[in-house]
């Protein structure tokens, strides 16, 4: 099993008491709240943490981006991605991934993708996604063709990647009179395509449908295994030939010393749970956004465990797999059961958020690649 390193490079650094007067921190609450000068040395000590996860062995760099919020403040993935790119030199870059119905012009992301695999030497994993609610509503881009656009968008830029130019397109979202970028990825026919997923049957369908692989995020477990078997169904029905490596899993984890310190960390996590999820309905799936079969099984996810995700304590997210933590003997535990439950080829570590420390989280990578890694290759 491959393990990917992941921050979403959060901006915890406001009194929560503020947050609390607005009905979600993200799209409207305020940014008079983001102090540049502290968001200078966070970005910088994220860096120091992917760096120093490439030199304890992760097999990837995970990252991706979010408009409009303190949870992340990766606001274009493809500039940090380039600076990874320059600054390691043997850990894949997983982009997962840029949103795609928010762009206007494909072409451009095709090249800067492109740019990214040919400055790595060839070591990105391409993902796209359809983004939250917040994506749309904050580019004014409309929810109801936020499919459609994903869907066009991905066709166009593969055929970039693969097709010698010049061509012309001519879809029902784009168009374009030449298509010829002069720069081409390294890999071939192009980088690998992941996709994430949480709750939509059509988006693990359409992977299957080009065997790409599917990624859960945060979902609970026997919703993942059903999201799982959705797309082993609809890769049958395409011809395509599945394996552990079609899957992976985003868990938060922390690893420490003692089980004490594990507890104490892991608390950070709560933060990304609740208080950046909170906020109406219509922020993070707008009118249009989902089909009813995918809104039926949010619905479910919301009800499948004993409390929506977002208001369960830090004991009842580590029962329900959303978090693991603990000493590098506990963790292997949980994710061997993770491992035997999911069948996954692709861990993804979760392993920063809110105001969690450079020094905990340094710690927490060191044991993590020396004492947990060299067992979770074997599986």
């Amino acid at each position: 099993m491959q393990v990917y390193y992941f921050t979403e490079l959060p901006y915890h650094e406001y009194d929560d008491e503020e947050g609390k007067k607005y009905p979600s921190l993200r799209l409207t609450f305020p940014n008079t709240y983001f102090d540049q000068h502290k968001a200078v040395g966070l970005f910088h000590r994220y860096l120091d943490e992917y760096q120093y996860c490439e030199e304890m062995g992760f097999d990837g760099l995970m990252i991706n981006e979010h408009h409009n919020t303190p949870s992340c403040m990766n606001a274009t993935m493809n500039l940090i991605g380039a600076i990874l790119a320059r600054n390691t030199r043997n850990a894949k870059i997983l982009l997962l991934g840029n949103v795609l119905p928010i762009w206007d012009n494909p072409v451009r992301l095709a090249e800067e993708i492109a740019m990214l695999d040919t400055i790595s030497n060839g070591r990105i994993i391409s993902g796209f996604v359809r983004g939250t609610g917040v994506e749309s509503v904050s580019t004014n881009t409309n929810p109801v063709y936020n499919r459609e656009r994903f869907e066009e968008a991905h066709d166009l830029i593969v055929k970039t990647w693969t097709t010698p130019g010049p061509f012309r397109w001519e879809g029902k979202h784009y168009n374009f009179r030449v298509v010829n970028p002069w720069m081409k990825p390294i890999q071939e026919p192009h980088p690998p395509i992941w996709v994430p997923g949480t709750a939509s049957p059509e988006t693990a369908q359409w992977a299957a449908r080009r065997g790409y692989t599917y990624v859960a995020f945060l979902t609970p477990i026997n919703m993942t295994k059903e999201l799982f078997q959705i797309y082993r169904d609809a890769a049958d029905e395409a011809g395509q030939t599945v394996t552990e490596n079609n899957f992976g899993f985003l868990i938060c984890c922390y690893v420490a010393d003692n089980e004490a310190k594990a507890q104490e960390e892991a608390k950070h996590f709560i933060w990304r749970m609740g208080e950046t999820t909170r906020g109406p309905r219509e922020y993070f799936a707008p009118p249009g956004y989902r089909s009813r079969t995918a809104s039926k099984m949010a619905q479910r996810r919301r009800t499948s465990e004993s409390k929506p995700l977002g208001q369960q304590n830090i004991e009842e997210l580590q029962a329900n797999y959303h978090v693991v933590a603990g000493t590098p003997d506990t963790v292997l535990k949980k994710l061997k059961y993770l491992k035997d439950e999911l069948n996954m080829g692709h861990l993804i570590f979760y392993g920063q958020e809110s105001r969690m420390s450079h020094d905990a989280t340094m710690r927490s990578i060191e044991l993590f690649g020396k004492e947990v890694m060299p067992a979770i290759r074997e599986w």
